[in-house]
């Protein structure tokens, strides 16, 4: 496998140097699905710790989903008949996917760390027995997101969606199920082989045993039934003792502190900074320790990590910017928000479905391990379907009202758009916007430049006898803008944040 090389040298002190537009379009991108024009310019001169105080404070004080009407439903509430139940099911989880979906791109840092917990503390949407199970999974998602890591891991755990997804419902004393014991360590605390063994594994199992009370067909809430649990001394991470499930998350965190600190960290960072931490020539790994003590230091509390990587002249460090590989969703979803598109049911939904196309189903990562991100998303099939389904968005945004793109390309260049006869003057400023770090080199701009003149005569931008061709009075504007954004869409460099 290749990887890209963090060149990243820049250190976890505090950055200082007010916020240009660039840095804030790396702010939002990163920590959200990006942002208008409007919130980005606002950003302008503000300095991080600001900014980023307000984030994360926003994130700290959002409410999760309100609870849908069938949030508490079990089977009764269901039709027995098959077909009309399976009907109803679906409405609400379509529902359901539609309100989260709006809450990624209104929420920014809140419910892209609930949407990044969803892909760490895996349950497949296809494992759930009734809607509502789906729900209390994303609630406790949303209610833990930024909050204490020791009370996610045991909330998450006990949720009816976690339970039927690694077996927990089949744990009982008799027959012992080791699948949630072996991901606990291996995906969700420590990482694979660290820090505990098989044995491990086999003890812990057996401190997990007796959440199997689960009504006859699988819609009731799981219940504790306590003939099931096993009984016996287990000896667990060098403790031995008549360990039940709470005894399990203490014993775990305080023998293997520093180990789970710098597995999540690790995650955070490569989430938030660089995908390739163990490969770099930059320092990659002291800002992970050094988040790993802020971890530690503030009881496993994740809003006070978060505040210091974001914060950092790491994070807004040049070598940060434009080395992540945007997802099917922030791919749609950053398009919608930094074009000012209409984010109604009708064109969420829809890029939710095309995110699915590319394997990115909302509530569905791949496997119990959850989508890999990287280079998996650019494939030789999956950049096909990525240049396909942005062109179409797009041109059905451009048949439904082209104006937007002429505003867009006013909002991006400012004055410029609106004074300017230099329509390279004015592509530039929208290239640079749209791509996190521009293009290769002059060549590569000058080919773009040519797009946006389309056909129109040179001499119709030098004055003289000709017209004076500003982006705000040109009958071709619109048109200009949007061939320019389809060209941009197919490069590299579209593919990044």
């Amino acid at each position: 496998m290749e990887y890209l090389v963090n060149c990243n040298t820049a250190p976890l002190t505090p950055y200082t140097i007010p916020i240009d537009r660039n840095k804030a379009a790396h702010l939002y991108r990163r920590l959200g699905f990006s942002a208008s024009i409007e919130t980005l310019n606002q950003a302008v001169g503000q300095d991080a710790a600001t900014l980023v105080d307000a984030i994360v404070n926003q994130a700290l004080n959002q409410n999760p989903l309100p609870a849908p009407v069938w949030a508490n439903w079990n089977s009764s509430n269901y039709p027995e008949d098959d077909d009309l139940r399976r009907e109803i099911q679906t409405e609400q989880r379509a529902e359901f996917s539609l309100n989260y979906a709006k809450g990624l791109l209104d929420t920014t840092l809140y419910d892209r760390m609930s949407f990044f917990w969803s892909n760490h503390f895996v349950a497949e949407r296809k494992i759930y027995r009734c809607n509502p199970f789906l729900y209390h999974y994303i609630n406790c998602l949303q209610r833990n997101a930024l909050g204490n890591f020791k009370t996610f891991v045991s909330e998450i755990g006990l949720t009816d969606a976690m339970l039927y997804y690694l077996d927990g419902v089949f744990n009982n004393r008799n027959r012992p199920n080791e699948n949630y014991a072996r991901e606990l360590y291996e995906l969700f605390t420590l990482g694979e082989g660290n820090g505990y063994t098989e044995q491990d594994i086999i003890e812990t199992a057996r401190a997990l045993t007796g959440y199997v009370e689960r009504g006859e067909i699988g819609c009731e809430p799981v219940a504790f039934k306590a003939d099931k649990h096993d009984e016996g001394s287990k000896t667990i991470l060098g403790q031995t003792g008549n360990w039940g499930y709470d005894d399990v998350i203490t014993i775990l965190f305080e023998q293997r502190a520093n180990e789970i600190a710098e597995f999540i960290c690790r995650k955070l960072y490569e989430f938030f900074v660089h995908p390739d931490s163990r490969y770099d020539s930059g320092n990659a790994q002291t800002i992970i320790s050094g988040m790993a003590d802020t971890f530690l230091a503030n009881d496993f509390e994740i809003a006070p990590v978060l505040s210091q990587l974001f914060k950092s002249e790491h994070f807004f460090d040049d070598n940060a910017i434009g080395v992540i590989i945007k997802s099917p969703f922030d791919l749609y979803f950053n398009l919608l928000t930094e074009c000012n598109f209409p984010q109604d049911d009708t064109s969420v939904s829809s890029l939710v479905n095309y995110a699915g196309l590319l394997s990115q189903e909302l509530f569905n990562p791949i496997d119990v391990a959850g989508w890999q991100r990287g280079r998996e998303w650019i494939n030789t099939n999956f950049m096909i379907g990525r240049w396909l389904t942005i062109e179409t968005i797009l041109q059905e945004f451009f048949d439904a009202d082209s104006e937007q793109f002429r505003a867009l390309g006013i909002s991006i260049s400012g004055n410029d758009g609106l004074t300017s006869n230099n329509p390279d003057f004015v592509a530039r400023h929208i290239i640079d916007f749209i791509l996190p770090k521009g293009l290769l080199n002059e060549q590569e701009y000058e080919k773009a430049f040519t797009i946006f003149r389309g056909d129109i005569p040179p001499q119709y931008f030098e004055g003289g006898s000709s017209p004076v061709w500003t982006l705000g009075t040109a009958m071709e504007g619109p048109t200009q803008v949007y061939n320019l954004v389809q060209y941009l869409a197919r490069q590299p460099e579209f593919q990044l944040k």
